[in-house]
């Protein structure tokens, strides 16, 4: 190994284990005391309940683990967006399980909260999978209620949710854990069927201090909303469970005899690792955004048995296309080339961006996948398209068009990781979170933003000095150099994982080796959704 694959290997690493870290904070939740105080009640933490439900907490995936990551610090912060969502299988079946984290706010829902939930909610409508509530929620964080209550993508969209993924026959079960209140008391009512954990669980519009308030009736809050209640009573819950662990064992017996699905048919055979070693990704990945590398090494270290058949391998190469296996899937890749590359005219072209050529051929594969039924997988390390006199009159516009409509009108599934840089209109043709992937997932080394921080920072510095001028300041060369820094620092912390991550831009920040399991997972449950309709690029500029 040289001393540049040393050094790469070094800073990959130092990122990986600051993830590590930053995932090892939010898993404590609101911290140890709350969750020592949740025992105590009798009741498992919202990632206790998953680990014991799943049948294997190693072979899921955890969607937005780092939402809400430096949000809402004014209001001591949101770990999680408050609350757990994974995707595992239950008795042998793939399940989506969303679990409230009391030990967060009780629960309470931010604005972060309802998006992740929708998010939750949206991955069991596409791949038609069944979808686990564990609820344990105060409801709305009244401080921000109208950031939360009243908007189309806001806390009533679950409900709406919950009605049409009913009508779409996907199942959904709700286990009353904690508290239920006002309007969230609707979503397990509308799940399939609901169970309430007595003592522990109550549901009810309005508690004994409002009831209170609004009649002038007083009832505790067991007798409002409790087990026996509902159970007995009401009629709103179909069972009532001793404790945490008798509610989660109902779930399984009733997962367990959930009929099989109607197969999207994707195409799998026996999975084999990759022949070269997978580790050495560490090393190729250079440590810095700037740096060139040959997306083939990393593409052989992804693929199953390193082989990997490409299609037009020697036209538009600053984009690789071709057909491979992940796990015995059989998938397509569409990936950016970071090396500079040569044409067969002998031109240059400048490594992560997209060319007229490699544009017009990404659209071809797009289609050729969508026809013969393959899943495909965007590997994003894109600084754009090109820009200049010579590619605007060789029709870039036109051509980047086309890769968007193929991209936007895909009917196969879509998977996208974002290795390196994202920027700009590179973001959109390369299947960011805009158009739809089933999962979209960064490494580590990910970088997302209109353009790099250097570019803007620099943009930003010709706007701030231009209206300083104008109150008739004079900017000294000193003066030019703080503003530079601090608006390339405003703009590099915009650009990190992290920022994108904790506001939901991307489902994760995950270790590069972890990769080949995030999409095989993806494909599986994509699998459960059979394509209902025709590809179709509609009107084009050919």
């Amino acid at each position: 190994m040289d001393i540049k694959f040393n050094k790469n290997e070094d800073q990959n690493k130092l990122q990986l284990s600051q993830l590590k870290k930053r995932l090892a904070q939010v898993k404590l939740g609101g911290g140890k005391s709350r969750i020592e105080k949740q025992h105590a009640q009798g009741k498992m933490t919202a990632r206790e309940r998953i680990a014991y439900l799943l049948d294997s907490d190693e072979k899921s995936i955890e969607i937005g683990a780092l939402v809400g990551e430096g949000m809402y610090k004014e209001h001591g912060g949101c770990p999680s967006g408050g609350v757990v969502i994974k995707m595992g299988q239950v008795k042998g079946k793939q399940c989506i399980v969303v679990a409230n984290d009391a030990t967060v706010k009780a629960g309470a829902w931010f604005p972060i909260t309802g998006k992740k939930n929708l998010r939750a909610q949206e991955i069991a409508i596409e791949n038609r999978l069944p979808i686990i509530y564990l609820v344990d929620s105060a409801g709305v964080y009244l401080p921000m209620q109208d950031e939360i209550f009243p908007d189309k993508e806001h806390f009533g969209r679950i409900f709406r949710n919950n009605a049409v993924m009913s009508s779409m026959g996907i199942t959904q079960i709700a286990a009353v854990m904690g508290s239920c209140v006002a309007g969230g008391a609707y979503l397990p009512i509308m799940s399939d069927e609901a169970m309430i954990v007595d003592k522990t669980g109550s549901i009810f519009l309005a508690g004994s201090y409002l009831v209170k308030a609004a009649i002038g009736e007083e009832v505790d809050n067991e007798t409002l909303g409790g087990a026996t209640t509902h159970c007995e009573i009401s009629g709103v819950t179909d069972y009532k469970a001793k404790n945490d662990k008798d509610a989660l064992d109902k779930i399984k017996n009733i997962v367990d005899k959930i009929g099989d699905f109607d197969k999207a048919g994707f195409n799998r055979s026996k999975s084999r690792k990759p022949k070269e070693k997978v580790e050495d990704i560490y090393g190729i990945l250079p440590g810095t955004r700037k740096e060139q590398y040959d997306m083939h090494k990393i593409l052989n270290r992804l693929v199953d048995n390193s082989d990997f058949e490409e299609y037009k391998e020697g036209y538009g190469k600053t984009i690789i296309t071709g057909y491979a296996r992940i796990e015995g899937w059989a998938v397509g890749i569409v990936a950016n080339q970071r090396k500079v590359v040569k044409t067969a005219k002998g031109e240059m072209q400048f490594g992560g961006v997209i060319y007229s050529d490699s544009a017009d051929k990404a659209t071809r594969f797009i289609a050729n996948c969508n026809q013969k039924k393959i899943p495909l997988v965007f590997l994003q390390d894109v600084t754009g398209f090109m820009v200049g006199s010579k590619s605007e009159q060789g029709g870039i516009i036109k051509d980047g068009a086309k890769m968007v409509n193929a991209v936007s009108n895909s009917v196969v599934p879509k998977f996208t990781i974002i290795i390196g840089n994202s920027y700009g209109a590179g973001n959109y043709a390369m299947c960011g979170k805009a158009y739809d992937p089933r999962l979209i997932v960064a490494w580590p080394s990910a970088e997302l933003a209109v353009m790099s921080g250097n570019s803007a920072a620099k943009v930003l510095l010709q706007i701030e000095k231009a209206s300083l001028k104008k109150k008739g300041e004079t900017i000294t060369k000193a003066k030019e150099d703080e503003l530079f820094t601090r608006i390339k620092q405003r703009y590099d912390n915009q650009v990190s994982p992290y920022y994108a991550t904790a506001r939901l831009w991307t489902d994760a920040i995950i270790d590069p080796l972890d990769t080949r399991k995030w999409i095989s997972m993806g494909i599986e449950a994509a699998n459960h959704a059979p394509i209902e309709k025709p590809f179709n690029m509609g009107v084009l500029q050919v």
